[in-house]
């Protein structure tokens, strides 16, 4: 299943959540958000809708990268003494290499290590969680321990905690089903589905 039909549900999610607990309007959409953003948490562990929204793209860090390294370049090879010349033209060049082999998913980790800082300088426990989910997330294989009871636990924590700060009931229950209805939308039992999740991870790797 795509990330808008991931999305549609988690907000569907949302504002049923919303509706049975007579919420006001604000509250509402708020909800209807949140809900919409746990439907595509799990697929964090992918270049998805989510991720990339989070994080700037690739394709533009590797083109800043090469461009300061062909300034530097340039600037060495004018400007520098014999000696700096090689070691300017040096660097340059090895930031043009190293630059090739940026990926979205480090741009991801990127963003998730910000986030875990942010959240431990302002004391957020939710904050830093969600920082270390996303960094989790990056390294992980796409259907994996995002789709699992495992991930489910570690979001419901975040969920929670973050309730606790908003002060918002039904956030909880919000995440909780938004993240769970993913997870049920990716099911191999489903005929749009030609793989399935592998719940039980780290215990047993069988795709339901």
């Amino acid at each position: 299943m795509n990330g808008t039909a991931h999305m549609a549900i988690g907000a569907t999610v949302g504002f049923l959540t919303a509706n049975t607990l007579q919420t006001d309007p604000t509250t509402t959409l708020f909800l209807v958000g949140i809900g919409g953003v746990s439907g595509l948490m799990p697929d964090m562990d992918i270049d998805g809708k989510l991720s990339n929204r989070i994080t700037f793209s690739h394709k533009f860090i590797r083109t800043i990268a090469q461009r300061i390294g062909i300034l530097m370049i340039i600037y060495s090879l004018l400007e520098g003494s014999e000696t700096e010349k090689w070691i300017g033209a040096g660097a340059g060049i090895g930031i043009i290499i190293i630059s090739s082999f940026i990926r979205q998913r480090h741009m991801l980790t990127l963003t998730g290590l910000a986030v875990l800082g942010g959240g431990l300088s302002l004391q957020e426990s939710w904050l830093w969680l969600l920082g270390g989910y996303i960094i989790l997330a990056s390294f992980t294989p796409h259907r994996s321990y995002t789709h699992s009871i495992a991930g489910i636990a570690f979001f419901g924590i975040i969920a929670f905690q973050f309730e606790a700060f908003m002060g918002i009931d039904g956030i909880f229950t919000t995440c909780i089903a938004g993240y769970i209805s993913h997870l049920i939308a990716d099911l191999k039992c489903l005929p749009f589905n030609k793989r399935g999740v592998k719940l039980f991870l780290p215990f047993f790797s069988k795709e339901f």
